[in-house]
């Protein structure tokens, strides 16, 4: 067996007996601020190793081809109308998606921004509206032309009122005006308005009428509105209570849709009763906007490549004024990227404060244009730049982030107005890593903090004592 002494003469540490150190108040004093130095130097490396800290890295963006951005939206048009309102989707690689519907929802609104009412359907669009062949022969006008003076007298004679809002410098009005005179002029015959009563189709020039048509939100032309009676007395709040017709256009279908709105109508009635009839519905005639405003939300999907999103008035089978136009907007929401919840970017934001900055830059702002100061209408683009980031915390969970920078312009040109977005994701992404300090790492530094302490005391100790013992000879008077 090994003795006790040999194990001890390994031992690192021999002692000194008590009895032949000395103890002094320099000493005590210098141990005193080595011990406080210990403890703050420990504490400090403590909030080092509790700290996150990160690394950021720029890569060239890892998604794969089919991989999709998101874009969530919602924006208010104070005087674009939910009857027109598009949203049209473009990228440099051929896609164009036009009028996207399914993930999109629109909203009547007021100058104010106000909702007017539940969500405005659009309904199926014919893929073509069907007019009557262009024939030299001549026609006579049975339609009864209106104005500001007599509109409300003739809309309260009349259980029904259908109503061709037009341009004459309009191709599609200038399609439809045969066909809808003859109509009106087979109506007339049929229903006399003098002995029936219960139908009259009648017209509204929008270059001679400006404000009935504005007051009845009329964006394109033709616009077929059919006034019941009875039914429109909301215009002390500036609503009407009306439907759009949006059928075929030939003078057959034209008859057959005024002989189905009277059916249900008897004379009698008619002449004993003002209250509204039942009405039938049908894709071809749906609601008229509430107001001219219209608040577009939803999100749509889009390829990572340089794209165009873009809003604006279209329709295969009506005209628009371009100097009428406007694509005034106020942007409540535009982001990109899936939505992250408050909690993960609560935890993201202790990972790297200023994550989470540049993902809603247009949140809040309003572009408003006035097409009265100027003949050419004005479009408003907004230039996004789009840059992928992701965060890797140190239990592996992957968060995306999409921030961009945003530069809009109002640009006055010759065509139909728009809101474009045009964005452009960047080839390259940041990578933000969070860097975990190992445990081993923190217990060389304690250890090093106090040893490190721990000897440099003793030397300005070793050194204030041998100081002293110098100065108190020296006073003595003795000499080395």
């Amino acid at each position: 067996m090994v003795s006790t002494s040999k194990i001890k003469s390994v031992d690192f540490y021999r002692k000194i007996p008590r009895d032949l150190t000395e103890a002094s108040l320099s000493g005590a004093g210098l141990s005193i601020i080595a011990a406080l130095s210990m403890i703050f130097l420990f504490g400090m490396e403590m909030n080092d190793y509790m700290r996150v800290s990160t690394s950021t890295q720029v890569i060239v963006d890892k998604s794969s081809d089919g991989d999709f951005l998101r874009i969530d939206f919602n924006i208010s048009f104070p005087a674009l109308s939910c009857e027109f309102a598009s949203v049209d989707i473009s990228d440099v690689l051929g896609t164009n998606r036009l009028n996207v519907t399914k993930t999109v929802r629109k909203y009547s609104i007021d100058s104010n921004l106000n909702p007017t009412g539940s969500e405005f359907r659009s309904g199926l669009t014919a893929i073509a509206i069907k007019h009557d062949d262009e024939v030299d022969e001549e026609y006579a006008e049975g339609s009864v032309s209106l104005s500001a003076r007599n509109f409300d007298r003739i809309s309260h004679q009349h259980a029904i009122l259908v109503v061709n809002f037009f341009a004459p410098w309009c191709y599609w009005s200038n399609r439809l005006k045969p066909s809808w005179e003859k109509a009106a002029k087979i109506i007339r015959e049929r229903y006399d308005p003098e002995i029936d009563g219960r139908i009259l189709l009648g017209k509204v020039d929008c270059t001679e009428e400006v404000d009935l048509c504005r007051r009845n939100h009329i964006q394109g032309y033709p616009s077929i509105r059919i006034f019941r009676k009875g039914s429109d007395v909301k215009d002390d709040h500036g609503h009407h209570d009306h439907e759009s017709y949006y059928g075929d256009r030939d003078t057959d279908t034209l008859v057959k849709t005024m002989e189905d709105l009277v059916a249900p109508i008897s004379v009698q009635s008619q002449r004993a009763s003002d209250s509204p009839p039942t009405e039938t519905k049908d894709d071809t005639k749906r609601p008229a906007p509430l107001t001219g405003g219209c608040r577009i939300e939803g999100f749509v999907r889009v390829k990572k490549v340089p794209g165009n999103l873009i809003i604006s008035a279209i329709s295969a089978a009506h005209s628009f004024d371009a100097s009428q136009m406007n694509m005034s907007h106020v942007i409540s929401h535009f982001s990109f990227g899936k939505k992250i919840s408050p909690r993960v970017m609560s935890d993201m934001k202790r990972l790297l404060p200023h994550l989470g900055g540049s993902h809603d830059r247009l949140n809040g702002l309003s572009y408003i244009s006035n097409p009265s100061d100027s003949n050419a209408n004005v479009t408003i683009e907004h230039y996004l730049q789009v840059v992928k980031t992701e965060v890797m915390t140190r239990s592996y969970k992957l968060v995306e982030e999409y921030e961009y920078t945003a530069h809009s312009s109002l640009a006055h040109s010759l065509h139909i107005p728009v809101a474009k977005f045009h964005f452009e994701p960047s080839a390259m992404q940041v990578l933000i890593s969070e860097n975990s300090k190992s445990f081993a790492h923190f217990i060389t530094n304690v250890c090093a903090i106090i040893g490190g302490v721990f000897t440099v005391a003793g030397i300005l100790d070793s050194i204030l004592h041998h100081s002293i013992k110098m100065m108190k000879k020296v006073e003595l008077g003795k000499n080395y």
